[in-house]
């Protein structure tokens, strides 16, 4: 089981102020502004991030220039050029679903995962309070990706997999920089979030956009908009009228996209996969990167 560090007595100020701002209200806020189409406004909110995050290359986007999007949000949000991440020959591999940051992963033994070293959280919190969700989980393998602002911020399958169900799940939108998962008890379970349940070659999948603080919106391909707004009552959406074509997405097809940064969480059951041998907590991940290999499944 890989974990990242324990917080710093700064870490924990730090996130203990971040929690008494009104972050549902910032962040309803940050979404309206970054999806203003007021010519000055969106070119100076692109601008201002391209010269804040100098190391994003705007030439592995479908659209390389930065004056053609009409919004800071679609900017933020943009496609990729169609062979920017290519993927692995071998069927068999399991790839980033993101662009990123790999947090915490290993095995969900005794249906506690580790957030970071010394701090761990319930499986069972995390995906909502259907048991038989949870169940297909225990003592299966769990990774965490954290994505930064200067990412790219669509969601990828990690395999081929076919969209049984989901459920939003509303909380707190704190921080998910590490900072923050350093810091904060229980992060993952006390923040909004959106559980994706897929049926795989090697059973079930589990995909969590977890909202954070500032992100301003989560969005499915078969659902469209899932946030705002942000929510404080649970809710399940079924596929009862999805048919097999349309739910069902190949390894490396988008299935999502944050506004702004947030992280995801990648669940399978025992026996489903086995995480390449030199991964390591803290290293940069790319879209399409193996990080583990398909196993049997229970």
């Amino acid at each position: 089981m890989a974990a990242t560090p324990r917080a710093s007595f700064s870490d924990r100020v730090l996130t203990t102020l971040l929690s008494l701002l009104p972050t549902r209200a910032i962040s309803r806020a940050a979404h309206g502004l970054a999806n203003s189409r007021i010519p000055w406004l969106r070119r100076a909110m692109i601008g201002g991030f391209l010269k804040l995050y100098p190391a994003i290359d705007m030439r592995e986007a479908a659209e390389p220039d930065p004056d053609r999007y009409d919004s800071f949000n679609a900017f933020f949000t943009r496609a990729l050029a169609a062979d920017a991440r290519p993927l692995p020959e071998d069927r068999e591999q399991v790839i980033s679903p993101v662009d990123g940051v790999l947090g915490s992963f290993g095995e969900a033994h005794s249906g506690q995962i580790c957030q970071t070293k010394g701090m761990s959280y319930d499986l069972r919190a995390l995906v909502g309070p259907d048991e038989a969700w949870s169940a297909a989980f225990l003592g299966g393998s769990y990774a965490t990706f954290y994505l930064a602002p200067a990412n790219y911020h669509r969601v990828h399958m990690p395999v081929d997999g076919c969209v049984r169900d989901m459920r939003y799940l509303p909380g707190r939108l704190f921080g998910v920089n590490p900072m923050c998962v350093r810091s904060v008890p229980r992060l993952f379970t006390r923040n909004e979030r959106l559980v994706t349940l897929f049926d795989t070659a090697v059973g079930p999948m589990a995909l969590i956009m977890v909202g954070a603080f500032i992100v301003g919106g989560i969005h499915t391909r078969w659902a469209g908009q899932i946030c705002p707004p942000h929510r404080r009552i649970g809710h399940t959406e079924g596929y009862a009228d999805t048919t097999v074509e349309q739910a069902y997405y190949r390894r490396g097809a988008e299935m999502g996209r944050f506004s702004i940064g947030s992280s995801v969480i990648l669940l399978f059951g025992p026996g489903a996969l086995a995480w390449q041998e030199k991964l390591t907590a803290g290293q940069p991940v790319k879209l399409g990167e193996a990080v583990a290999r398909l196993g049997t499944g229970a």
